[in-house]
């Protein structure tokens, strides 16, 4: 992953490019969460294969792309969808042309403000972040700075992950964990490999902030998830 869709940490992409390329090791990484969000370029972080997605930047949902290097190396793919010889034999069926275009236009307003946007969600980052922990036991999970810059994942000591998630979800949307692990009932193994304990990982939020948000929006949030921890702690205390 360029980003991890959990904590949001940006990997060292360019030096595992280099290590690969080295080695004549073809290299895929997973930008999904990263693409006009960060700068990116196949170049110099010697990417030979990446794969993007258009509804992590407001595009339509069902579209995504993949880049395939064409030279130095030349990365040749098996087709998986078989039928038509169309699209230089790689896919068969028709392209939803409506959904690309509506990808691209996504991917444009997202480049054109990579720069004000970027630094306008590390302001509002910062200040949820020092907003919750103005409440003891609150962890930051991930590299303080190395991570996108909408992203924040803390884990809460002395309070009930579900019961947590249950209380702020009535104010607010966010989640435990990602999309993709929401159908477990077990603790993130991205926050168990960062060496939280069970409990502790099971008792984490991931906040997104995004392109529509507002610093009203984020004091609210804050006061309301310092209300909701401060009420469930004196509950298990009582």
């Amino acid at each position: 992953m360029a980003a991890n869709n959990e904590i949001g940490v940006l990997q060292p992409i360019e030096k595992i490019g280099e290590i690969c390329r080295q080695r004549e090791v073809l290299f895929h990484t997973d930008a999904a969460q990263a693409i006009a969000k960060i700068p990116l370029d196949v170049e110099t972080m010697k990417v030979d294969l990446m794969s993007l997605t258009a509804h992590k930047i407001y595009g339509p949902k069902g579209i995504g792309a993949l880049y395939v290097r064409r030279r130095n190396p030349r990365v040749q793919l098996a087709a998986q969808i078989q039928g038509g010889g169309q699209e230089r034999g790689k896919r068969a069926g028709t392209l939803y042309t409506p959904q690309i275009v509506g990808f691209a236009k996504a991917v444009a307003l997202g480049l054109g403000e990579l720069e004000s946007e970027t630094k306008r969600l590390l302001e509002l980052r910062s200040q949820l972040l020092a907003d919750i922990t103005q409440i003891p036991g609150i962890h930051l999970n991930g590299h303080p700075k190395k991570r996108l810059p909408g992203n924040l994942n803390v884990s809460i000591e002395g309070v009930d992950g579900s019961a947590l998630l249950l209380g702020l979800q009535s104010v607010v949307a966010l989640s435990s964990g990602s999309a993709c692990s929401s159908a477990s009932t077990e603790p993130s193994h991205v926050l168990l490999g960062l060496g939280r304990p069970a409990l502790l990982a099971y008792a984490s939020l991931r906040f997104g902030i995004g392109r529509f948000n507002t610093v009203e929006e984020i004091h609210k949030v804050a006061q309301f998830a310092r209300a909701t921890i401060q009420a469930l702690r004196q509950s298990y205390a009582g």
